[in-house]
């Protein structure tokens, strides 16, 4: 992102002179799990973290009476403070807000951010809730995306990407490298199994082996819930910086998501979270990062790499004669499980014998040893493997 000297110079000016302006953060504190004096006492304790920031509670009367450092916005209902929430932000009055149960349009997803147990290595999920594409592998590139946004805004220069091995990560990957093979700049993690690559394994989640973990958005909400709250018992998630801020192409505003769970460490972490957020200006390196990925063709590229999808397979509804059985030895890895009886079909097709397994690291296609050099040419020529 390109540094702006004469801003720069003037924000430390006024920094000096104690005239810098302060973020303003929202919060709705109504609709939780939690009573909503738990969320307003959390407000309440941020802004000693925050102290170049100003906290707009929405909740109960009843609940903002006790606390003097936040300013108070009464609300009987969660769609009311929705609506008070979005006109603030809408008229610049606030830099953005954390909520729950609020509805992002399909392009836009959360991006969370855990503690990994194993280190105390933070990583970020991509992505958490919210429907980035109705296409579940297209979901997942531009999951990955989100999360190079949310980690850039955070202050990370050259993220580290792993993608969760998922049905659709295969192909996720090949298309990733093929964005980066067009120059759109993406840091591949390499897992800390011994098989390496940037398909990441169980142990991977729990190292924190990469800055951000792509998956989809109904894993990424599971491992946020599990990550939060597997020391509490699961009904108060204690640890973390909560769902995250919802990003897409189209985002108009920085939006972040707690769960009705979320208990005051969260609640904390995610206001803090928004803040750095605002400080990242996380709404202009989404508009560069999609301006890079625009001029490289990105939805042509997506267009063009999903046509071995299942749907569009050239092989799915054919019948093909399997060929004489032989005694299958050799593993090829690295196709996607979506893919897999597609793939076997068009060894098939070109007269080799092979069958789908599952290896240990995960779906493969099994054939003889003289006939894997071939197939393995045939599966890359195909668009099966990378």
């Amino acid at each position: 992102m390109a540094l702006n000297k004469a801003n720069l110079f003037y924000q430390l000016a006024d920094s000096l002179e104690g005239k810098a302006k302060k973020k303003r953060l929202g919060l709705t504190a109504i609709g939780s799990e939690h009573p909503s004096e738990m969320l307003v006492s959390a407000a309440s304790d941020a802004t000693k973290s925050l102290q170049n920031a100003e906290i707009v509670v929405f909740g109960p009367e009843r609940a903002l009476i006790d606390f003097d450092n936040i300013e108070k916005v009464p609300v009987n209902s969660l769609e009311e403070a929705h609506r008070k929430m979005e006109e603030m932000l809408d008229k610049g009055q606030l830099d953005a807000a954390v909520t729950m149960h609020f509805n992002f349009p399909i392009g836009i997803s959360t991006i969370g951010r855990v503690i990994t147990p194993s280190r105390g290595k933070p990583m970020f999920i991509a992505t958490t809730t919210g429907t980035t594409a109705t296409d579940r592998v297209c979901s997942m590139v531009k999951n990955a995306i989100s999360g190079i946004i949310a980690a850039k805004a955070s202050g990370i220069k050259n993220p580290t990407i792993g993608i969760l091995n998922l049905d659709g990560a295969r192909q996720t990957e090949r298309i990733l490298k093929q964005l980066a093979k067009k120059g759109y700049d993406i840091n591949f993690a390499k897992t800390l199994r011994a098989d390496g690559g940037c398909i990441m394994r169980g142990n991977d989640l729990l190292a924190g082996s990469c800055d951000i973990m792509v998956t989809d958005t109904l894993t990424g909400n599971l491992l946020m819930k599990i990550f939060s709250a597997y020391t509490t018992g699961g009904n108060y998630e204690a640890l973390g910086w909560g769902y995250g801020p919802g990003i897409g192409e189209n985002m108009k505003n920085i939006v972040l998501i707690l769960s009705r769970a979320s208990g005051a460490p969260v609640v904390k972490g995610a206001l803090e979270y928004a803040a750095e957020m605002v400080c990242g200006d996380l709404l202009e390196v989404a508009r560069e990062e999609y301006d890079k990925l625009n001029k490289l063709g990105f939805n042509d590229i997506l267009k063009s790499e999903l046509k071995h999808d299942l749907s569009d397979s050239s092989v799915k509804d054919k019948i093909i004669k399997c060929p004489p059985k032989k005694v299958v030895t050799q593993e090829i890895a690295g196709i996607d499980v979506l893919q897999m009886e597609d793939g076997v079909k068009a060894l098939w097709q070109s007269g080799i014998y092979a069958e789908s397994g599952m290896g240990c690291t995960g779906p493969v296609i099994l054939v003889a040893s003289e006939d894997q050099d071939k197939a393995i040419k045939i599966l890359k020529s195909e668009g099966y493997l990378i």
